[in-house]
């Protein structure tokens, strides 16, 4: 079999055939991108200790949504959420900000963990908590709607006869959605 780079073409190089060449080039090729998977913000991370035993206790998080260029957007407000499988699930209305961003390609997300208060009367105390960046997405599965019902049930016993049924209503004729955020880094 004739090999396509003759050793004579470089010294000290055993004969290849392409087959070879064109392998040993492919497996270099997906090494050097390796180390860049690592890299990528949008994987997932471990939270803290810290942020779970609050994300696992407190009522709200805070959650700004992120400009495309990392700023925060102007949106704090303390909102009711789950913390579903690692990440946090909210229930919003359709027209509202942070759905309105997600729809905009807006899908990275600042979240802060706690009760400090109303933004609007206490200002930033919130930025004392503990935070994270996150991913946002819409979630569409109608199981995980049923697992926020029951964790707002639970976590929220007083307000619950009243909001319950707006939530499934508004869920169900599409004015409401659900978001996760997804923890992507400290």
């Amino acid at each position: 079999m004739s090999s396509w780079l003759e050793a004579e073409e470089v010294p000290g190089l055993n004969a290849l055939t392409r087959r070879e060449l064109l392998y040993g080039a492919g497996l270099a090729v997906g090494a050097s991108l390796l180390p860049l998977r690592e890299l990528r913000a949008d994987d997932t991370f471990e939270l803290e200790q810290e942020t779970v035993r609050a994300l696992e206790t407190s009522p709200y998080v805070y959650i700004s949504p992120l400009h495309p260029d990392g700023k925060e957007s102007q949106c704090h407000g303390e909102v009711w959420y789950s913390f579903d499988q690692g990440g946090v699930v909210i229930v919003t209305t359709a027209d509202r900000w942070k759905t309105r961003a997600l729809e905009r390609g807006w899908s990275s997300a600042r979240i802060w963990v706690g009760d400090y208060g109303r933004v609007k009367r206490d200002g930033d105390r919130f930025r004392k908590a503990p935070s994270f960046r996150a991913k946002s997405s819409r979630e569409l599965d109608p199981a995980v709607f049923e697992r926020v019902m029951t964790s707002f049930g639970k976590k929220y016993p007083k307000e619950w006869a009243k909001w319950e049924p707006r939530f499934r209503e508004g869920y169900g004729d599409g004015s409401r959605v659900l978001i996760r955020y997804e923890p992507v880094a400290p």
